[in-house]
C-alpha cells in the first residue's frame, strides 16, 4: 500500500481520473469504484445472508449441528487465514489481477455452494468461498487508493461506509426473501446462486475498467505462518464443533491442548522470520504497544460474542419459535438500523468528545440489551412477538454501533505510523478468527443445552432455554470487553488520512503504487 505522507499531486499524476485527465478517464475510475464496491457488497451480504437460511439448509439437507456450524465457521476461518496473504499477493502480482482471480473463484465457489449435493460439499464449498474472498476483499481499498486522489478519498470512503450499512440491513432480508420465495423449487440455494450473475458482470467490467497497480516494495509471503495459524485454529475448532456429537472423546481434549503448542510454535517462528527478512505474517513487536494488544483482545473477544449471538439467534427464532425465514429477517431490521445509526453518530459526534467512554458505553449497552432479551424470552416464552424483541434489539444494535465504527481507530491510535498497515491487517484477521471461534463455541453454550431426543412439544422450550443460556455467556463476554477497554487510549489520536486505505490489506509501503495498466 501507499504512504499518505506523499502529496496528492504525486499520487495521482499517472492515474486514470487524476487532475489532468479527461472526462472519459474520470468516468472510467467511477466505473472501477462501482465494480469493487459491488464485490465488497457481495462479501458483506454473503456473510449475513447465510445465517437466516441455516434452518432451511438443516431441514432440507439433514445437516448435523456441527455441519451447520462449519457452514458459517468454515468461511470465517478461511477468510481470516488468507486475509493478510491475499493483500500481499495483490501488492506483489497486481491488485487488479488478484481481484479478478478472487471474484472468479468466489463466483465459482458460490455456484458450488448453490448446487451442493450434500452438507459435506456445502461445507467444503463455503471454505473455498472464504479463501476466495480473502483474495478479493483486500484489493478493494487498495484499488480505490491507487485510483483516486487523496482529496477525493473522503467521499469515496463515505460511500464505502454506506455500502457496509446497506449490506448489514439488506443481507438478512434478502436471505429471508430468497428462502421464503423458494424460487424454482430450489429452497435455500438462491442465496448463493444470486452471486453468479453479479460475479460474471463484475468480472467482465473489471477487466475493462480497473487499472492495474502494484506495490514497489511488497512484503514477502509467509505461507508457513498461514499454515501454523490454520492448523492451530483447526485443532481448536474441530473438537469444539464435533465433541458433543462424539461424546467428548480424549483425542478432542488432546487436540485442543495441542493447539496451544502450535500457537507457541507460531510465535517462535514469527520472531525468527521478522529477524531474517522483516516480513512475518504477524508483527509481534506491535504487541509491545499496550493499547494495540488490548485492542486485539477486544476485537477477538468481540468476534466470539458476535459469532455466538447471530447463529443462536436465528436458530431460536426459526427452530425454537417456528417462525418463517421472512419473519425472522424482518424482526432483525430494528437491530440493523440501530447499528448503522449509532455507528455514524459515534464517529462523527461522540468519540471526538468522549473518546474511549463511547466504546465502553457500547459494550455495556450491548450487555444490557442481551439481558433484556433473556428476560423477555423467559417471560413471554413461546408466545413472544417480534415487536416485543424490538427494544432489546435496538439497545443491542446501538451498543454494537458505538463499538464497531470507532474501534479500529482506537486500537491504531498509538501504533507507529510505519506499522499502521500491518496492524490494521491483523485487526481484521483476529476479528474473523474470533468469529470462527464463537461459531465453534455454539456447540458448547447452545447445542450442549439441548437434549438429543426431543418430542415435538419439547423442541421450542429446549431451544428457548438454550438461547437464554448462550446469551448469558454473551453478556459475560461483553462485560469482559468493557473491562479490557480500559487499556485503550482515553482519546484516540486524530485520524490520519490514508490509514483507512491500509485497513484491509495489512500493508503499508513507504512508496507510491506502481501503475502498470
Amino acid at each position: 500500500m501507499t504512504s499518505s505522507t506523499e502529496s496528492s499531486a504525486t499520487e495521482t499524476s499517472d492515474l486514470p481520473g487524476g487532475p489532468a485527465v479527461g472526462t472519459a478517464a474520470d468516468r472510467r475510475r467511477w466505473f472501477a469504484l462501482a465494480i469493487v464496491m459491488t464485490a465488497a457488497f457481495m462479501d458483506l451480504v454473503d456473510v449475513t445472508i447465510v445465517n437466516i437460511a441455516i434452518p432451511s439448509i438443516q431441514r432440507n439437507e439433514q445437516a448435523t449441528f456441527s455441519q451447520i456450524q462449519w457452514i458459517t465457521a468454515g468461511y470465517a476461518l478461511a477468510f481470516a487465514a488468507g486475509l493478510i496473504t491475499g493483500g500481499r499477493l495483490g501488492d506483489i502480482h497486481g491488485r487488479k489481477r488478484l481481484f479478478l482471480l478472487g471474484i472468479t473463484g468466489f463466483t465459482i465457489a458460490s455456484a458450488l455452494c448453490g448446487f451442493a449435493v450434500n452438507p459435506e460439499m456445502l461445507v467444503a464449498s463455503r471454505i473455498l468461498q472464504g479463501a476466495m474472498a480473502a483474495m478479493m476483499v483486500p484489493q478493494v481499498l487498495s484499488i480505490v487508493h491507487a485510483t483516486f486522489p487523496a482529496h477525493e478519498r473522503g467521499k469515496v470512503f463515505g460511500l464505502f461506509g454506506a455500502i457496509v450499512g446497506l449490506g448489514a440491513v439488506s443481507g438478512p432480508l434478502l436471505g429471508a426473501l430468497l428462502t421464503e420465495w423458494n424460487l424454482f423449487g430450489l429452497e435455500w440455494r438462491p442465496i448463493f446462486l444470486i452471486n453468479l450473475p453479479v460475479g460474471v458482470v463484475a468480472l467482465i467490467l473489471g477487466r475493462r475498467f480497473i487499472s492495474e497497480s502494484k506495490a514497489p516494495r511488497a512484503l514477502k509471503l509467509d505461507l508457513v505462518g498461514v499454515a501454523l495459524v490454520t492448523l492451530g485454529l483447526l485443532m481448536l475448532l474441530y473438537p469444539l464443533t464435533r465433541g458433543r456429537e462424539l461424546g467428548w472423546p480424549l483425542w478432542g481434549y488432546l487436540s485442543m491442548a495441542g493447539s496451544a503448542v502450535v500457537f507457541a510454535a507460531l510465535v517462535a517462528y514469527e520472531k525468527r522470520k521478522a529477524a531474517r527478512d522483516g516480513s512475518p505474517l504477524v508483527e509481534l513487536s506491535l504487541f509491545k504497544v499496550k493499547s494495540f494488544a488490548a485492542g486485539i483482545a477486544v476485537q477477538t473477544v468481540f468476534g466470539i460474542a458476535l459469532g455466538i449471538f447471530f447463529l443462536v439467534w436465528t436458530l431460536y427464532m426459526q427452530e425454537g419459535l417456528g417462525w418463517s425465514a421472512l419473519r425472522a429477517g424482518l424482526t432483525g431490521v430494528p437491530f440493523s438500523i440501530a447499528v448503522s445509526a449509532a455507528a455514524g453518530m459515534s464517529v462523527q459526534l461522540l468519540v471526538p468528545r468522549f473518546g474511549r467512554k463511547v466504546l465502553q458505553a457500547g459494550a455495556l449497552l450491548m450487555a444490557l440489551g442481551v439481558l433484556l432479551y433473556i428476560w423477555e424470552s423467559d417471560r413471554y416464552g413461546m408466545d413472544i412477538a417480534s415487536w416485543q424483541m424490538a427494544l432489546p434489539l435496538v439497545v443491542m444494535g446501538a451498543g454494537m454501533g458505538f463499538i464497531v465504527a470507532p474501534l479500529t481507530d482506537a486500537v491504531l491510535s498509538e501504533v507507529p505510523r510505519e506499522q499502521a498497515g500491518s496492524a490494521s491487517g491483523l485487526i481484521n484477521t483476529v476479528q474473523q478468527m474470533g468469529n470462527a471461534l464463537g461459531l465453534g463455541l455454539v456447540s458448547v453454550v447452545f447445542f450442549g443445552e439441548i437434549g438429543d431426543r426431543l418430542t415435538l412439544a419439547q423442541v421450542g422450550p429446549a431451544f428457548a432455554n438454550a438461547f437464554q443460556h448462550a446469551l448469558g455467556w454473551v453478556a459475560a463476554v461483553l462485560v469482559v470487553i468493557f473491562l479490557v477497554m480500559f487499556a485503550l487510549p482515553k482519546k484516540p489520536a486524530q485520524h490520519v488520512e490514508g490509514v483507512e486505505d491500509e485497513v484491509v490489506t495489512g500493508e503499508a509501503d513507504p512508496k507510491q503504487p506502481e501503475l502498470v495498466g
